[in-house]
């Protein structure tokens, strides 16, 4: 078996899209597309979802689906999709101009508005609570 052969023609696009060291994890994530068990374009786009985002944490709750499976910036789950509809497109011949135009069906994140904080500060201390400190 010679080196072109170790993974599928989808596996090695994904690596030539992804090939920096910087998009190891969206490299992943494309090939969690391409090894996808969806048997259509529109099941494996089902997946992307599943793997990048959750559906609502608490039944009734629509407001909790807001919580994304990648930690940290709150681009990643949004990077992890297009990464996996990429791997989609390799398994399935699908043009990169539709591929590209393939967006999360979720909701905008709510604007998080923080309230300043206001902090009293209680100053209680006399000369007789100061310890001396003379030798």
């Amino acid at each position: 078996m010679i080196p072109q052969q170790w993974s599928s023609a989808c596996g090695s696009q994904c690596t030539n899209k992804y090939a920096a060291l910087t998009q190891i994890p969206w490299r992943v994530f494309c090939k969690k597309g391409c090894d996808s068990d969806g048997e259509t374009w529109e099941e494996c786009l089902g997946e992307c979802k599943e793997i990048c985002y959750k559906d609502p944490v608490f039944r009734d709750r629509q407001w909790s689906a807001y919580i994304d499976r990648s930690p940290g910036h709150a681009t990643y789950s949004e990077e992890c999709f297009n990464a996996c509809v990429s791997g989609c497109g390799y398994k399935f011949d699908i043009p990169s101009e539709i591929v590209n135009q393939v967006r999360p069906n979720r909701p905008s994140k709510p604007l998080i508005v923080s309230k300043p904080r206001t902090t009293t500060v209680k100053s209680t201390s006399t000369t007789e609570d100061i310890p001396c400190t003379s030798a």
